[in-house]
């Protein structure tokens, strides 16, 4: 799928949301500021699912990026990668950064955390094969993780993904604001993960301070 199509595909599902962006060149951008978004498309090498990548921009500084693996080549795998983004990272992205939560597809809560207390919009966890899903207790660890960063008043994010291959070898990564994170590595990683071969799983988080 080219990067025009993957603009106006992006531009009817904010839509759909009751969220009006306007294109400027290769973005969609909100009443001609941030947040602003795009998404790009790179189709695999021969036998190799291809990639997707969203850029959701905050500020000159600040910015989230995702990437989601496509199964099937050409617009089979881009679509099957924009499903993965919809599921997983859009909603949460819709309710943190444009203030439209669907109650049904993000997960709210508020958390006291040092002095101040955190909205945390939560997507559901994505996992590879039927029947294998994240342990129960990830997001504690997640809050617990939190509570020891001196986070700046501001909107941040959280990706986990956690692999085990056929082989029984596992590889996992967690991110804090596109960063790696030792702290939430340690954590998530003394969960009680299925034990099956052969399969991913992935989430994303966002939290903000809450105004009152």
């Amino acid at each position: 799928m080219q990067d025009a199509a993957l603009q106006q595909y992006l531009l009817r599902l904010f839509e759909r949301h009751s969220v009006e962006l306007e294109p400027d060149e290769d973005w969609l951008v909100t009443d001609g500021d941030f947040p602003a978004v795009r998404a790009s498309w790179h189709e695999g090498a021969t036998g190799e699912p291809g990639r997707l990548d969203v850029d959701i921009v905050l500020s000159e500084e600040r910015h989230i990026e995702e990437s989601f693996a496509g199964v099937g080549g050409g617009e089979a795998g881009c679509r099957s990668a924009l499903e993965a983004f919809e599921r997983s990272v859009f909603h949460v992205v819709l309710a943190a950064c444009w203030y439209v939560t669907d109650d049904r597809r993000v997960q709210t809560f508020g958390w006291d955390m040092g002095i101040r207390t955190w909205d945390i919009f939560a997507g559901p966890w994505l996992s590879s094969r039927e029947g294998v899903d994240a342990p129960q207790d990830i997001l504690p660890a997640l809050r617990e993780a939190l509570q020891g960063e001196a986070l700046s008043q501001e909107l941040h994010w959280v990706r986990v993904f956690h692999r085990r291959g056929a082989d029984g070898q596992v590889s996992a990564e967690v991110l804090l604001d596109n960063a790696p994170w030792p702290a939430g590595d340690r954590r998530v990683s003394a969960l009680s993960w299925p034990e099956g071969d052969g399969y991913s799983v992935r989430g994303f988080l966002a939290l903000d301070i809450r105004d009152y």
